[in-house]
């Protein structure tokens, strides 16, 4: 081999060797100052419990602080634009939420890639919806409802908090899926939906199953399904969709961590580690479930498959979907 390409060939092997030593020693001495972790919501919601109640738990782990800053509006564009501006270090985080795998089909021009520019680190937890009428409403099943809305088509409706959101989704998923004509009647947020359903303006709702629930204990809505593939335990007695004739459906308000793209995969992976120790703890298990948030956890491979499936599984929603009147 010629002198000059031996040099050039050592070169390279140098870069490479330097960069293999510059990510494990990053790695090792990962983290050493505090860590930055947007939530996309304001305080209150689950994000923000989820961010905050793991949060500590890494920041004992770990030994530095874990800052949750809330970055609220624009359906989460405005977290997800800070955190792909932010350097590709692991010292900034985002508690990316389902909306993610939505915004690319109702919002133009994202100012980023939701695929290239984001490293998911791990499932972190999910919130399954509940399906919920006014109690006085004459359906007592989900059957029932479907026989309802098929014998008055285009005259029943569902409430949301507006497109791409959980319960939008959920009642595009209903009407495909049981093949029945609903209004959609959007609201500029869950909470105004909810209300509206409760002086029985709209028929019913796909509603966060922790705000549900106290509404139902009132006696002021009955629920008729949640949407996970496993009955909730705040709600054990109600059935899930899959058990009310509808095989499969299943939507949720998920919560993945994130990372910038390019962040180093030893970094990834250490946070993934820590971020599945302190979902398996206990006490976080506890006041998790209490709020009615389901701990996930998993590997970075299983978190970068979720995202992605849950992208085309809405993708296809949305192609099989009429939505000129949404």
């Amino acid at each position: 081999m010629p002198l000059c390409r031996t040099a050039r060939y050592a070169a390279r092997i140098a870069l490479c060797l330097s960069l293999a030593i510059a990510g494990w020693v990053q790695a090792e001495e990962y983290p050493s100052r505090s860590i930055k972790l947007l939530v996309p919501a304001a305080p209150g919601g689950g994000a923000d419990l989820l961010s905050r109640v793991v949060g500590q738990k890494l920041s004992q782990q770990l030994g530095v602080p874990i800052v949750v800053e809330n970055r609220a509006g624009a359906a989460g564009v405005i977290a997800s634009s800070a955190l792909v501006n932010s350097a590709p270090d692991g010292y900034t985080m985002m508690m990316g939420y389902s909306g993610h795998a939505t915004n690319p089909l109702f919002v133009k021009q994202l100012p980023y890639d939701s695929v290239k520019d984001f490293t998911p680190v791990v499932m972190a937890a999910y919130t399954p919806l509940m399906l919920v009428v006014k109690e006085s409403f004459p359906a007592k099943s989900v059957r029932d409802l479907i026989a309802m809305a098929k014998a008055q088509p285009g005259q029943l409706q569902f409430a949301s908090g507006g497109r791409g959101g959980g319960p939008f989704m959920a009642g595009l998923l209903f009407r495909n899926e049981a093949g029945i004509d609903l209004v959609h009647v959007p609201y500029n947020g869950n909470a105004p939906a909810l209300n509206d359903l409760l002086a029985g303006n709209v028929t019913m709702m796909f509603d966060t199953i922790n705000t549900s629930v106290p509404q139902v204990a009132a006696g002021r809505l009955k629920p008729l399904a949640v949407t996970g593939a496993k009955r909730s335990a705040l709600a054990p007695g109600v059935v899930t969709m899959s058990e009310a004739g509808l095989p499969g459906f299943e939507v949720y308000a998920w919560f993945v961590l994130m990372m910038p793209a390019n962040v180093p995969d030893a970094v990834v992976r250490k946070m993934n580690v820590e971020f599945n120790r302190a979902l398996a703890s206990p006490e976080i298990r506890s006041r998790l479930l209490e709020s009615g948030v389901e701990p996930m956890g998993g590997s970075v491979e299983e978190a970068k498959k979720f995202v992605t499936d849950e992208m085309k599984k809405w993708s296809r929603v949305i192609r099989e979907s009429n939505l000129k009147d949404d």
